[in-house]
């Protein structure tokens, strides 16, 4: 990939006295579990390979003992590959020695961890500042730093409190501030909302997702939700059994899983907090512009066989809609399409989620219309459509405005 910051070329890793004597059985077929028993040797990760592009949220997504973990630690040499390349920047970093491997641990990679892993003896702001310290940043520094990403993680006014005087979703805030603060190119995430409660866990999503679109990280996250994860992130990659089993966009995993393994995985999820509006809009295939007038509306309607019709400017910006009733009897009345076109008509922006739409469509008198930037009209959803949940790939199969 043009823009890829990491790169993983098969990678394995396997717990035991002589490792690398285990890479052959694996190729050979043999499972994890008769290589536990055969040779005493634990299969983490075997033969994985990915990129993940700079700036994008990478989740690794699998059931416990799935590998997920024992190969988030190798992004960082915590677990050292027994076989394969990590490249960071087109670098191998399992070629890193000591003093390389302190650096890039300090400067361009940080881990928040599942339990949030904070100095109980020392302030919100301290704890914030601890990687800073290591990195003998003078104090004035180091504490302005630290008061910047308290802000950030939307923690200012705490700098003085100790961690077991905050709930455990302002600990994780602390815990993501702290691997903020030293400004690595990459954020590794191990389940770190999982300890949380379910409204705060929610939360935590949407605050992380909201300073991806400030700060534009490479994040590498961890989880076995895949609600969590198809919410998070741009691409997913499926585990079993230490093995990659899938990569893609969670829309792509949706529509065309590779084995039975991953529908299973996926056929509980709730589409409605996954898809957005541009999954499951159908782009128009009939529109009007105000200087048509109310003949061309009538004519348009009449040959796509629909019963009303969305009125655009020059730009594609929406301006309205007109139903045939309306339209006829505006002739009638000899108003132009301007005075008789409705603006009630609800817009909902691309990549709003057809969960937070689903209000929207039951309130809407007419087809929910998706709009881009400037106003200009992207595609149009049917209530109908909203209220089954189907599927993107079931949505854009229809090419007419049936209901319209």
């Amino acid at each position: 990939m043009a823009n890829s910051k990491v790169k993983i070329d098969h990678v394995s890793k396997i717990f035991g006295p002589k490792p690398k004597s285990v890479i052959p059985q694996v190729k050979n077929g043999k499972s994890k579990a008769e290589i536990l028993e055969e040779t005493g040797h634990t299969v983490g990760v075997y033969d994985a390979s990915m990129e993940i592009d700079e700036g994008e949220i990478f989740v690794i997504m699998g059931l416990s003992g799935s590998g997920k973990s024992t190969l988030i630690r190798c992004f960082n040499l915590l677990n050292k590959p027994t076989d394969g390349a990590i490249y960071v920047d087109g670098a191998n970093i399992v070629d890193y020695n000591s003093s390389q491997l302190k650096k890039f641990r300090q400067d361009k990679i940080a881990m928040v961890f599942q339990h949030f892993g904070l100095f109980d003896h020392r302030t919100v702001l301290e704890n914030i500042e601890y990687g800073l310290e290591i990195k003998n940043v003078a104090k004035e520094e180091r504490r302005k730093i630290a008061i910047e990403n308290l802000e950030v993680v939307g923690l200012k006014g705490y700098e003085d409190k100790y961690p077991d005087e905050l709930s455990g979703g302002m600990q994780q805030r602390v815990g993501l501030a702290r691997a903020l603060a030293n400004d690595p190119d990459i954020l590794l995430m191990d389940e770190p909302f999982s300890a949380l409660d379910p409204l705060i866990r929610r939360e935590m999503q949407l605050e992380l997702l909201d300073i991806q679109e400030r700060l534009k990280k490479t994040i590498i996250f961890i989880t076995h939700d895949v609600n969590e994860a198809f919410k998070l992130g741009d691409r997913v990659a499926v585990m079993k059994d230490g093995k990659v089993v899938q990569i893609g966009t969670p829309e792509n995993i949706l529509e065309s899983p590779a084995n039975d393994y991953i529908s299973e995985f996926i056929k509980d999820i709730d589409r409605s907090k996954i898809l957005q509006a541009e999954n499951v809009m159908i782009k128009p295939n009939a529109l009007v512009s105000l200087k048509d007038g109310l003949k061309v509306a009538i004519k348009e309607m009449e040959e796509n066989g629909i019963s009303s019709v969305f009125v655009v400017n020059r730009s594609r910006q929406l301006q309205g809609i007109v139903t045939i009733d309306e339209a006829i009897e505006g002739i009638k009345e000899k108003k132009t399409l301007a005075e008789v076109l409705s603006t009630d008509v609800t817009t909902v922006g691309k990549e709003e989620y057809v969960n937070d739409i689903i209000p929207k469509a039951l309130e809407s008198r007419y087809p929910l219309a998706v709009t881009g930037e400037n106003g200009r009209l992207e595609g149009f959803i049917l209530r109908v459509h909203v209220l089954s949940g189907l599927v993107a790939e079931e949505v854009k199969e229809s090419s007419e405005y049936h209901g319209l």
